[in-house]
């Protein structure tokens, strides 16, 4: 759904969003407000036209996508080498959510319930900032760490279990980084909550208050990785040591 002057405009936006007569309605208005606009219903139909997304000021990016998310659409367009500013665009403003868009590096997440002049406002400063970014040269594609059925990427930090984005917080990331890292050996209650704040942090009751903020922290990202997969069991509890990941079996 391309616009007629997306050529010779500098403000040139991408949307993508499944609702089609949203998306018609959300370009139509941009245009109105002098931006060139090109939209798409997926992520699979945006990655046909890369050299567009090279090309673009910024892009607004709804949450729910069919076939492809649209965090993993953000990360997927990352791992190109295309860092053109990131906007996501939802009715879902929940906090969890914002965090983990903005850890994997959008610039800004809108609520649509704001109205297209907020929207068009956000947008405007999104695509001035966007030409005083200096040229980037395209990033080679990233191999990730494999562990079994999870994969883990280092340059925009996300884990992958059985090819599903677990939607981790970047502390959460971390500490199954850790675990990932040592495979098979129990690590500590203490070294798991330094990786989550820093050597020597506090929290809790008593000196042993941490021990109730690591195992609250476990049982999210448990109920994470459950959520993908039921039978998930790679996190091993050792009573009165910490947890560790289990080692994949050889063969």
């Amino acid at each position: 759904m391309p616009s007629t002057n997306w050529e010779t405009s500098n403000n040139r936006v991408l949307l993508v969003d499944d609702d089609e007569l949203y998306l018609e309605t959300m370009m139509a208005e941009l245009e109105d407000r002098g931006f060139a606009t090109r939209g798409y219903l997926d992520g699979p139909s945006l990655f046909k036209e890369l050299d567009r997304a090279s090309e673009a000021d910024a892009l607004l990016l709804d949450w729910t996508l069919p076939s492809m998310s649209g965090i993993d659409v953000l990360s997927a367009m990352r791992d190109r080498g295309i860092d053109v500013p990131v906007a996501f665009l939802t009715g879902r403003a929940l906090v969890d959510y914002e965090h983990l868009a903005l850890n994997r590096g959008a610039i800004d997440f809108i609520d649509k319930m704001r109205g297209i002049d907020i929207i068009a406002q956000r947008l405007n400063r999104m695509v001035v900032g966007s030409r005083r970014r200096p040229a980037v040269a395209p990033a080679e594609r990233e191999t990730p760490v494999v562990c079994g059925a999870l994969s883990l990427w280092h340059r925009n930090p996300r884990i992958e279990w059985r090819g599903a984005d677990t939607g981790l917080t970047l502390t959460e990331y971390k500490v199954i980084s850790l675990l990932v890292a040592n495979a098979g050996k129990p690590l500590t209650y203490r070294a798991i909550y330094d990786t989550m704040h820093y050597a020597g942090f506090m929290a809790g009751f008593g000196t042993d208050g941490y021990l109730v903020n690591v195992r609250s922290a476990m049982k999210r990202i448990r109920k994470k990785f459950l959520a993908l997969d039921p039978a998930f069991a790679e996190i091993e509890n050792f009573a009165g040591v910490g947890y560790s990941w289990r080692k994949p079996e050889q063969g």
